[in-house]
């Protein structure tokens, strides 16, 4: 008896001790968190905090650069923000749409830019699909990426 007792036990722990279910919307808000939290590490020129959306394995595609790296990424916007004579400003994304599922997520948005260098300032927008993974620490982060403008921002030519 006490060993059916102990099995009982046993697998009610295994049951009870399992991974939680995921909380979408719980989800969905720590990802907009995260884009917050980005926007305003980009805009006060803080590249520590700029790179910590992105995951040490990140892969992205943009117009001229193709699978890159984090290390690529954070040392440019490292380089950029260095440039005294160039100001710099993001909005917070316009998120079209976020589909969550268990440890993944997908945004597609965009992203609008204000650059201002040499006398000419700019706005312009930026298309995206940001492929998000939960990590181990369970914070979200960018795995994936990919983005392109119609338009190139001309204070940045």
């Amino acid at each position: 008896m006490r060993l059916a007792w102990f099995g009982l036990l046993i697998a009610a722990g295994l049951v009870t001790s399992g991974p939680a279910f995921a909380d979408p919307a719980a989800d969905e808000a720590a990802i907009r968190d995260r884009f917050a939290k980005w926007t305003g590490a980009f805009n006060a020129r803080d590249a520590a905090g700029v790179c910590d959306l992105f995951a040490p394995d990140l892969v992205y595609s943009l117009p001229e650069v193709v699978n890159g790296t984090q290390a690529q990424l954070c040392g440019n916007l490292a380089r950029l923000f260095k440039r005294s004579d160039l100001k710099l400003h993001y909005d917070l994304p316009d998120i079209h749409e976020m589909i969550v599922s268990g440890d993944i997520a997908v945004v597609r948005l965009t992203w609008t830019l204000t650059a201002e260098a040499k006398g000419k300032k700019d706005t312009t927008t930026e298309e995206g699909i940001d492929i998000f993974r939960r990590q181990p620490d369970g914070r979200w982060s960018i795995a994936r990426f990919i983005a392109f403008t119609t338009s190139p921002n001309k204070a940045l030519e």
